[in-house]
């Protein structure tokens, strides 16, 4: 598995603490910025990161801003990106079982580090259930 990662300067702390719990956990990863806490835009690093996405099936890709939603409206608007703001392991695991989500964006002023630990791990450990779900997500490409 391999996670391609990024923030703008509001996330850049929670990002680096992912990273570190990817790695711990073998998870091969990519960070695509920033890498500092000056002031930057986030449309710039959710698109890299959702383009890096999509260049294979089995990639997946964390998004961190202030609150996240900066994050997730950007990464929407990629098509073939189906991003969800989780904000527990509950959304987490929906996301990835009913809506195939292949970007997960968190917020790192509205998570503390121990929850948005257990929401990356929940996401990444929970696979697509197929299905009845498949034909719904078939239908967010229009």
């Amino acid at each position: 598995m391999k996670v391609i990662i990024g923030s703008d300067h509001g996330g850049f702390n929670l990002k680096n603490k992912i990273i570190e719990y990817l790695k711990l956990n073998e998870i091969e990863t990519e960070d695509m910025g920033t890498y500092n806490t000056d002031s930057c835009d986030y449309p710039e690093i959710a698109k890299k990161v959702c383009y890096e996405v999509l260049k294979e099936p089995e990639l997946k890709g964390i998004l961190v801003c202030g609150s996240g939603v900066g994050m997730s409206i950007t990464a929407n608007k990629v098509r073939g990106i189906r991003a969800a703001l989780c904000t527990n392991e509950y959304l987490a695991k929906m996301s990835r079982k009913h809506n195939n989500t292949n970007v997960l964006c968190l917020g790192e002023r509205v998570t503390g580090a121990g929850v948005a630990m257990d929401i990356v791990k929940a996401w990444l450990t929970t696979d697509f259930d197929g299905g009845r779900h498949e034909k719904r997500v078939s239908m967010i490409e229009g």
